[in-house]
């Protein structure tokens, strides 16, 4: 497994993180126990990924917490977040829930605590009340990095994060990329690599990215919307597939390769779908040239997540 530091925290990270929520959330959304779940984990651990990525509302902090269990803790780099987003975060709420989540972990210790899901509105309160509040957390030792990952889905031009960068107090950011929505390259991660700001990424494969005939469908409605030049995609996924295992593994070559990426994160449901993708960053490069063309089609997609049409 390949590693990188992540940024300004000096933290050496896999290039492949464990994303403990999605659809499947390490097994638990597709029938695994909590103890095959974190057997999972286990074995991405074994396989060398030291980044898993969790949340409050995931309810897979207990997972991972058994998962470190007889492990050299500081072998393994732990991050979870806290919501924004439904309630309202006080200094008393952020504090009971970091306190639920070092429990849930069964650690002393989180290497990087988030404010999940942050919307533009809420940014300015945000830094004014809670950001003291995660400094004074990170005196007591409670937490070591701090950041921020954004609602992507709603915040398609990265605005909250363009202002986190203008205010440079995180010191990791997790933010919405993969080859169909390549806005951020531009919006996020030049200003990142000036500041030396980790960047972990989210959404490089969602259900566009799953299938070809879901990629079809979703460059087709491009097209129609005036997105993509029909000229550009006479033989495309075509040229894609030819390189490549499958389109998830194109897509997460992809990410991984993006500079100013230190983390690309990839749920799991199972060991044979967590094998393929310990497999597709154990690939070499896409080609520069199949990075150019990937680029060109899709330079002025800026209106989906890959999620959905």
């Amino acid at each position: 497994m390949q590693t990188t530091i992540l940024g300004r925290t000096g933290l050496t990270v896999s290039r492949m993180g464990v994303g403990a929520g999605g659809p499947s959330q390490i097994g638990r959304k597709t029938g695994l126990s909590e103890n095959e779940s974190a057997d999972l984990l286990r074995h991405a651990f074994d396989q060398g990924v030291n980044f898993v990525d969790t949340a409050e509302g995931y309810g897979t902090e207990p997972i991972v917490g058994q998962a470190l269990q007889g492990r050299d803790r500081s072998s393994i780099i732990v991050s979870t977040k806290k919501s924004t987003r439904r309630q309202e975060v006080t200094a008393q709420t952020l504090q009971a829930s970091l306190d639920q989540s070092l429990q849930n972990l069964g650690t002393d210790y989180i290497d990087l605590y988030n404010l999940h899901g942050v919307v533009p509105q809420d940014y300015p309160r945000l830094v004014t009340d809670i950001y003291p509040i995660l400094q004074k957390a990170q005196d007591q030792g409670k937490i070591r990095f701090v950041g921020l990952s954004e609602m992507f889905n709603e915040d398609l031009g990265h605005t909250m994060l363009q202002m986190a960068l203008t205010d440079d107090l995180w010191d990791v950011l997790m933010v919405g990329f993969n080859l169909l929505n390549q806005t951020a390259r531009e919006k996020v991660f030049a200003q990142a690599m000036e500041q030396n700001v980790g960047i972990q990424i989210m959404f490089a494969v969602r259900k566009a990215l799953s299938h070809p005939d879901n990629l079809r469908a979703f460059v087709a409605d491009l097209v129609q919307k005036g997105q993509i030049e029909p000229t550009d995609i006479d033989d495309f996924p075509a040229f894609l597939l030819a390189q490549t295992d499958s389109l998830p593994d194109a897509a997460y070559r992809f990410c991984r390769d993006e500079p100013g990426v230190h983390i690309v994160l990839s749920g799991t449901g199972n060991a044979e779908h967590l094998d393929a993708n310990l497999a597709s960053f154990a690939q070499l490069s896409l080609s520069q040239e199949t990075r150019d063309r990937l680029k060109h089609i899709f330079r002025r997609v800026d209106s989906t997540t890959g999620q959905s049409i």
